[in-house]
Parts: structure tokens; C-alpha cells; sequence
């Protein structure tokens, strides 16, 4: 028996734009485009009438913005996971959906491969997305922020363990499960019981939650040199 295809949602004001991502993503056996829209109302309407799995969101759109849609989306009982769809000239945008909730971003000029193997990932709950290009968006957008007072230490980070402490600031760098487990002498299955147990008493929704929770913490600090 064939699993349910997953849905997916488009959210953009440029209807060329959702076409193409239409045609990519329909050509797939296990994905179906269950609805489009062009603006954020627009959107939270969609997503509680047709429940898709992820949602495609771009930023700039008139009415309301991906940024505010992301945020209403995932502060609500809905089970979707939002893709912001960005460039590279929008690092804080970018950055601004993901702490709205959102689970990944894209380029808008993704390649077809990478658009569809994203939205799998994502859908399945892995939410790992180019993770290099994660890295380097945040880095680069808290290097650019005005220097802050640095924010106390969230009582939450003393439930983990120091093992599951290593693996929440490997993930904040951006690694998979299974650099993860190379890095730290551990099993896959190992690192995905430790990810979970992290998400849990973080209270967050997915891995790259964590990138941004780690920043904003000052669990990490965007000191490495090579991004």
C-alpha cells in the first residue's frame, strides 16, 4: 500500500514563479501541489482548508507578508511545516522566518532536485536544508547585528544532558545525523534519540529551531572564520 502523497502549499505573488515550482514538484509520484496562494491572508486560509504538509512561502508579498504568515502558521494548531523561499540578498528576511517557525529556507533560484528532495526532508520532520548555507546565512546575519548585552542563560539548557548539550551545538553548526554520529563516535539511531530528547526539553518544533535557538542564546557564536 501506497503511502499518502505529501501536500504541498505555494505562497507567492508572482504566478510564473508558482507554475514552475507546480511542474517540478507534480512531476513526483509522492508529491502533490494541494493549493496556491498569493499573499499571506491568503495563505492561512489555505492551510486550514486544505491541511498541507509543507508550505512553499515566499517574503514579499502585498496584504501580508511570508514573514508574519510563517509566524500565524506555526503558532497555530496546523501541522505544516513553512520553506522560506528567499535570496541571498534577504539574510535577515531569511532569518526572520526562521524565527517565525519556519523549518528551512530556499533560494528561489533552487535547483529542481534540491527543491524536491527539501520538501521531503522537511516533511518528514528532518528539516535539514542545505545546512552549510544555513550556517553561513546566520553567521553572517548575526555578525551584521549591533552588538547586544548578552542574553542569561535559559534554564531549559541545564535539562540536557552533557551528551545531548555536544549534539545541540553540533547541530547549531549546521551538521547531519550523520556527521553528527562520525564526529561524536556515535550511531545514527543514537543521534536521532538524542535530536528528539533535545527538541523536546528545548521546546522546539525541529533541528533548525536549534541553529536559531543556539544564537539567540549565545549557546554558539558565530566565531569560525571559514564562513
Amino acid at each position: 500500500m501506497n503511502a499518502e502523497p505529501i501536500k504541498v502549499l505555494l505562497v507567492d505573488d508572482q504566478p510564473l514563479l508558482r507554475m514552475g515550482f507546480r511542474l517540478i514538484l507534480e512531476g513526483e509520484d509522492d508529491l502533490t501541489v494541494v493549493g496556491e496562494a498569493s499573499n499571506g491572508i491568503e495563505a492561512l486560509a489555505a492551510v486550514d482548508r486544505l491541511a498541507p504538509d509543507v508550505v512553499l512561502m515566499d517574503v514579499r508579498m502585498p496584504l501580508m507578508d511570508g514573514i508574519e504568515a510563517t509566524g500565524r502558521i506555526s503558532g497555530s494548531a496546523s501541522e505544516a511545516r513553512v520553506i522560506i523561499l528567499t535570496t541571498f540578498d534577504l539574510d535577515e528576511y531569511a532569518f526572520a522566518g526562521l524565527q517565525a517557525g519556519a523549518s528551512a529556507f530556499l533560494l528561489k533560484d533552487v535547483a529542481p532536485a534540491e527543491l524536491v528532495n527539501a520538501v521531503r526532508l522537511v516533511a518528514s520532520g528532518d528539516a535539514v536544508v542545505a545546512p552549510r548555507v544555513t550556517q553561513r546565512l546566520l553567521e553572517n546575519f548575526v555578525r551584521s547585528r549591533p552588538a547586544r548585552t548578552p542574553m542569561p542563560r535559559d534554564p531549559l539548557l541545564d535539562e540536557l544532558t552533557p551528551r545531548e548539550l555536544e549534539v545541540a551545538q553540533s547541530i547549531s553548526q549546521g551538521l547531519s545525523n550523520a556527521e553528527i554520529a562520525h564526529q561524536l563516535f556515535l550511531s545514527e539511531a543514537t543521534v536521532k534519540t538524542h535530536v528528539r530528547r533535545i527538541l523536546t526539553k528545548l521546546h522546539l518544533r525541529d533541528r533548525v529551531q536549534v541553529v536559531v535557538y543556539a544564537y539567540e542564546t549565545g549557546m554558539v557564536t558565530p566565531s569560525n572564520p571559514d564562513y
